[in-house]
């Protein structure tokens, strides 16, 4: 860090710089008070008919907690979840102006946040004052102030750690107007009063032209789109544009604290959400624990003398480590590892074999457990279990049908392949392949049977899931303490970017049902007869036009609260719709000019080792694999909602 940052930020900077740290620990153990908690739940339920009175309610009250204390830390950190497409070259070649935005992103957190604090402030004094409790008086009480005092601290943190940040990010603004000379003042300089020109613009008109409620909606909404593909993150840019449009169309700025306050205490204070943390940290282990490796090896030593077999490998260890991780970035990145070096040295080209990597790695976000399979249902209000389920037969469809794209370029196009020669010494004998794949049989069996048969809710198969996954890496020796800690920790830093963003996204919804965006359109749509296909045709266009510009989970929280009202009233299924969604999603992944999963898998190699052009050009025939399959899947909702 820079002196002049030092200087700006130096006042921030007392012995507090701690605390972050402290509560990021607290809530990241406390995750794991969670699962140990359902489970014991699930035992005394199912063993002795005697379940944990309050167990439910603890764990959703804790879930906010958590969140919010460690919300500082991953503010500090700069864990919240931003586009970088732009943001990204600009801070290199124009760090003022990328500095610009930072400092209007962080200035839009510090603001809600603080308007959020004394909300909660005022809520954990009535909860103490009036001994507000949850329960049954006679059978058992829980006091709600000590949770709505976490929730209070972690508020109070972030919003110190805001500032902090916000003062550090202005240090090279000061730069450039502080005597850097006239060059520098017409690269950034301009830029950044232009954008600052363009703000002021934006609320001159929101404030001044009388606009509808549903004019401040589509200006909101418009300004959102701009913000997060700016670089601004995602949840302050949905907060601090939802405040706004909330004010106007009441033109009352107590509904818009109030919003913000009862969003942030009651979004997620739901025993469902604890759903999120738990499959987190049961990815996590299970990834430390060497499972993709294993999965990928048993691959290689059944496929090896099929044509394009390394390649093929690679999609079915990525459908088995999708199983359990539900991450197509952490799919991404063990496979680059781990199936990119082999494939190479048996003479695939560079460019095929990063790109099977890359597109394969999609299958992480539709085979369950899928994280935004859980966020879509947690927005959609549908069971995710069923989510689930639905999604089991698309996967495999899309698993085959990359598979059978491996054998064709194999095939067909050996000069995009390259000199196959599949001889890598990988031969395993039945018991070691069954040994090597038990743990992730058993614990898939264990939780999408236990969700099949009714026995588990999401959130209890991911307590299990997880709990079963310690004792596997217990048991191969991969779960030493330090392991244990950074594992714990990521866990908490994934799950409060991605709750917060859904507490975000709340707000979002509320300004949005004001607006009465949903409902105009959906009228709009009603009236025109226009049928659920041709929606459908629009809608797979619209997120293929966004997902090369945004990353899922913002296309996700931005669209979703407008087009399932739509899909509802031209009598579409929810649960077929999320299927279709994610995948027409998951395309992003692996297209220019965004490609997150492109990126990661650029990352794991050396910077000279290939580039992003030859990554794009490898994946472009799992892109259009699936649109294929995407468009089957619109065509015949069936195959989603077979076992419904």
């Amino acid at each position: 860090m820079t002196d002049k940052t030092e200087g700006a930020a130096g006042w921030l900077r007392p012995s507090y710089l701690a605390i972050p740290q402290v509560l990021s620990w607290i809530a990241s153990f406390a995750i794991l008070f969670i699962m140990l908690l359902i489970c014991a739940d699930i035992v005394m339920r199912a063993g002795f008919s005697r379940p944990i009175n309050g167990a439910t309610e603890i764990v959703s009250m804790l879930i906010v907690v958590c969140v919010f204390l460690q919300l500082g830390s991953s503010i500090g950190e700069g864990r919240l979840v931003k586009a970088d497409f732009l943001y990204g070259r600009w801070s290199g070649s124009r760090p003022a102006f990328a500095a610009v935005i930072d400092v209007i992103g962080y200035a839009i957190g510090a603001f809600i946040l603080a308007k959020g604090l004394i909300w909660l402030w005022n809520d954990f004094y009535k909860s103490y004052q009036s001994a507000e409790f949850m329960g049954a008086v006679g059978a058992y009480t829980i006091p709600v102030w000590p949770f709505s005092l976490g929730v209070v601290i972690g508020c109070a943190v972030a919003l110190a750690e805001t500032i902090r940040v916000l003062c550090g990010k202005a240090a090279p603004i000061i730069g450039v107007f502080g005597g850097r000379g006239e060059r520098s003042l017409v690269r950034d300089g301009l830029p950044t009063l232009a954008l600052a020109a363009a703000i002021l613009l934006f609320v001159y008109v929101n404030f001044s032209l009388g606009l509808t409620p549903l004019g401040v909606g589509f200006v909101s909404l418009a300004a959102l789109l701009a913000c997060v593909a700016l670089g601004v993150p995602i949840a302050f840019a949905l907060l601090g544009l939802s405040y706004i449009g909330i004010w106007l169309t009441r033109d009352n700025p107590i509904i818009a604290d109030n919003t913000v306050g009862i969003t942030f205490s009651g979004a997620i204070k739901s025993y469902e959400f604890g759903v999120v943390p738990l499959f987190v940290m049961m990815g996590l282990i299970l990834d430390k624990a060497d499972v993709g490796r294993d999965a990928f090896y048993v691959a290689v030593s059944m496929l090896r003398k099929i044509r394009g077999g390394l390649g093929i490998a690679t999609v079915g260890a990525n459908a088995v480590f999708a199983s359990i991780t539900g991450s197509s970035i952490a799919s991404a990145a063990v496979f680059s590892r781990i199936a990119v070096p082999p494939m190479i040295e048996n003479g695939y080209t560079k460019r095929f074999a990063v790109g099977v990597v890359a597109g394969s790695s999609v299958l992480g976000m539709l085979i369950p457990p899928s994280l935004l399979l859980i966020i879509y249902g947690l927005i959609a209000e549908v069971s995710i279990g069923k989510l689930f389920i639905a999604a089991i037969v698309p996967g495999l469809i899309l698993a085959a049908a990359f598979a059978a794209l491996n054998y064709g370029l194999a095939t067909f196009w050996p000069s995009f392949v390259g000199k196959v020669h599949d001889d890598i010494e990988t031969r395993m004998s039945g018991g070691e392949m069954a040994r090597r794949l038990l743990p992730v049989v058993a614990i898939v069996a264990l939780v999408m049977g236990g969700i099949y048969a009714g026995f588990f809710t999401p959130t209890e198969a991911g307590a299990v899931g997880t709990f079963c996954a310690f004792i596997v890496g217990f048991a191969r020796g991969k779960l030493s303490w330090p392991v244990l800690r950074s594992v714990v920790l990521e866990t908490g830093y994934v799950s409060t970017t991605i709750l917060f963003l859904i507490i975000a996204a709340n707000v979002y919804a509320r300004m949005l049902t004001l607006s009465t965006i949903p409902m105009e359109m959906t009228g709009i749509l009603t009236d025109s007869q226009l049928g659920l296909a041709q929606f459908l045709a629009i809608y797979f266009v619209l997120v293929l036009l966004l997902g090369m510009l945004l990353d899922s989970t913002s296309i996700m929280l931005i669209m979703l609260p407008i087009v399932i009202p739509i899909v509802s009233v031209l009598g579409g299924d929810l649960i077929w719709f999320g299927i279709v969604t994610v995948l027409a999603i998951e395309i992003g992944l692996i297209t220019p000019p965004f490609g997150i999963a492109v990126f990661v898998v650029k990352g794991s190699f050396p910077p000279n080792f290939v580039s992003l052009g030859e990554i794009f050009a490898g994946a472009l025939p799992f892109v259009l694999t699936m649109m294929a399959v995407t468009i089957l899947l619109m065509a015949v909702p069936w195959l989603s909602l077979m076992f419904m």
